[in-house]
């Protein structure tokens, strides 16, 4: 199915590696030119190497989001050298374990500006270029926001934050016809989840955790995979789904809606 992505210019934050890569990946294959958004990280010359196998048309910027008022001169240099932008996923973000018990209301504040705050900011100055081309907005989320996950009250308050700003969004700008959309991820394997399963103990611990996971996945018992993530992404993204909007899609094998007990 063509996605009708040729040419158009999509902002992907956190996209050196793991699901933003794996979106940013799949929008080139389609045509449209990524705009990748990383902080400096040893990956991004691996990243180049990959995304220049698809395609020559794509810009890179280093940036830590953190630093939210450097966020309208880097939006304003795409607009004016691409003369549009057609899309924006607000992808960046990590799980940061901060719970409820050991947390202190500085540390929650400053979780939630390192996974919220950059997602409002981009929207907020990508909104007129939406408007114009008639884009689309993907916020990332995490099962987090509609499970709980026990010790990451931080982080799923932001999750949480997203699904809310999707829904707002979205009745903001459908006078426009700019769409917006979630994609909730839950289990997906990508180097931040290699590295907290490593937290488990040695390999046969990893490998029993894993197992115990992937055996409460009703849909094939196994890991959702980034490339399943990004080609629901760029349908997303596309006008494929022109009249797909304020939606949470759950792309998860059933993990979070179907009963875990299922075999």
């Amino acid at each position: 199915m063509d996605l009708h992505l040729n040419g158009k210019v999509v902002i992907v934050t956190g996209g050196f590696k793991g699901i933003g890569k794996g979106i940013a990946m799949q929008l080139a294959r389609e045509g449209a030119i990524p705009v990748v958004i990383n902080r400096s990280d040893t990956v991004l010359d691996a990243f180049r190497v990959d995304i220049e196998k698809v395609t020559d048309q794509y810009r890179t910027y280093l940036l830590d989001l953190n630093d939210t008022d450097r966020i309208a001169p880097l939006v304003d240099e795409v607009a004016r050298d691409y003369g549009h932008i057609d899309g924006l996923v607000n992808n960046a973000g990590r799980n940061d374990n901060l719970d409820l018990d050991s947390t202190t209301w500085r540390e929650f504040e400053q979780s939630l500006h390192g996974n919220l705050t950059h997602y409002y900011e981009l929207a907020h100055r990508c909104a007129p270029h939406l408007r114009k081309s008639k884009g689309s907005i993907l916020n990332i989320s995490s099962k987090t926001a509609l499970t709980g996950q026990g010790k990451t009250s931080a982080y799923a308050a932001a999750k949480g934050a997203i699904l809310g700003l999707t829904r707002e969004w979205a009745a903001a700008l459908a006078p426009d016809g700019v769409r917006v959309n979630a994609l909730v991820v839950a289990e997906a394997w990508t180097p931040l989840y290699e590295q907290w399963i490593t937290t488990f103990g040695d390999e046969d611990a990893q490998r029993a955790r894993l197992e115990e996971i992937t055996s409460r996945i009703p849909l094939g018992h196994r890991m959702t995979t980034v490339e399943e993530l990004a080609d629901t992404a760029a349908f997303l993204l596309s006008d494929r789904a022109s009249h797909t909007t304020g939606q949470w899609v759950v792309v998860d094998g059933g993990y979070v809606h179907l009963d875990r007990a299922l075999r």
